[in-house]
C-alpha cells in the first residue's frame, strides 16, 4: 500500500476521498472530546449537543478548506469547563488526549480493515479494478491523514490538544508562564508554517513520523492476515 509523503498533496480527483476522511476524522476527534468531557461531569458539550456524531455539528467550513489549502484546518472546538471535573487535571489530560487518540485508533482500525478486505476478499472487489482502486484510496487517506492529525494536534502549541495537555501536567507557576505567551501563539504558528529552516525541523518530520507509523500498523495488520 502506497502512502503518502504529506497529507495535502493529492490529485484533484481524489478530492472526494480527501473530504469523506477529513469529515470521518474530524468527527470522531471532536465527538471523543464531548463524550469524555460529560463522561467525568462536564455537561458543557452535551448540553450544545456536541455529543454526538453528526457531522454538520462539528465541522467548521473554513478549518476544512483550509486543511485542503493551507496543510492546516480545524474542526469547531468542543467547550470544555474543567471546574466541573472531580479531579480537573486528570480528567483535562484524557479529555484533551482523548481527540488525537481517536484518530490514532482511526487510522489502526482502517488498517485492519484494508487488509482484511485485501487479504480475506471482498464480493466483487477483485472482478472490478475501479472499485477496488477507489477503495485502496479511501483507505490509504484514512490512515495518513488520520495519523498525521494525531501527530500534530499532539503539538504544545495553544489552541492544539498538546498545549492543553501541557498546561495540566505543568506545575501551577510554569502553568502561568505559558498563559502569558498564548496570544503569541498563532504569530509562532505561523512562523513554523511560513520560514523554511523552521518548518524542517517541526512540520517536515512529522510527515516522515507519519509514514513511520502507518508502515508499522501495515506489519501488524500483514502478521495477522499472512
Amino acid at each position: 500500500m502506497d502512502f503518502l509523503n504529506s497529507f495535502f498533496q493529492f490529485n484533484l480527483d481524489e478530492l472526494p476521498f480527501v473530504l469523506l476522511t477529513l469529515i470521518i476524522a474530524f468527527t470522531v476527534h471532536e465527538f471523543a472530546h464531548a463524550y469524555f468531557a460529560n463522561k467525568f461531569g462536564d455537561p458543557t458539550a452535551k448540553l450544545l449537543g456536541r455529543v454526538t456524531l453528526n457531522p454538520a455539528v462539528h465541522l467548521d467550513v473554513l478549518g476544512t478548506l483550509l486543511i485542503l489549502i493551507a496543510g492546516f484546518g480545524w474542526a469547531k472546538p468542543v467547550p470544555v469547563n474543567r471546574d466541573n471535573f472531580s479531579r480537573p487535571r486528570l480528567m483535562g489530560i484524557i479529555v484533551s488526549a482523548a481527540g488525537p487518540l481517536s484518530n490514532l485508533l482511526l487510522a489502526f482500525l482502517s488498517t485492519l480493515i484494508y487488509f482484511a478486505i485485501v487479504h480475506l476478499g471482498m464480493p466483487g472487489l477483485d472482478s472490478n479494478p475501479r472499485v477496488f482502486e477507489a477503495v485502496r484510496i479511501f483507505f490509504n487517506y484514512m490512515i495518513t491523514l488520520n495519523v498525521l492529525l494525531f501527530l500534530f494536534n499532539l503539538i504544545p502549541l495553544p489552541p492544539l490538544d498538546g498545549y492543553r495537555i501541557l498546561e495540566d501536567i505543568a506545575p501551577t507557576p510554569l502553568r502561568r508562564k505559558l498563559q502569558q505567551f498564548e496570544q503569541w501563539s498563532i504569530f509562532i504558528f505561523l512562523l513554523i508554517l511560513v520560514l523554511p529552516p523552521l518548518r524542517a525541523v517541526t512540520i517536515t518530520p512529522l510527515y516522515e513520523l507519519v509514514n513511520t507509523i502507518a508502515h508499522g500498523f501495515a506489519s501488524f495488520a500483514m502478521l495477522i492476515f499472512q
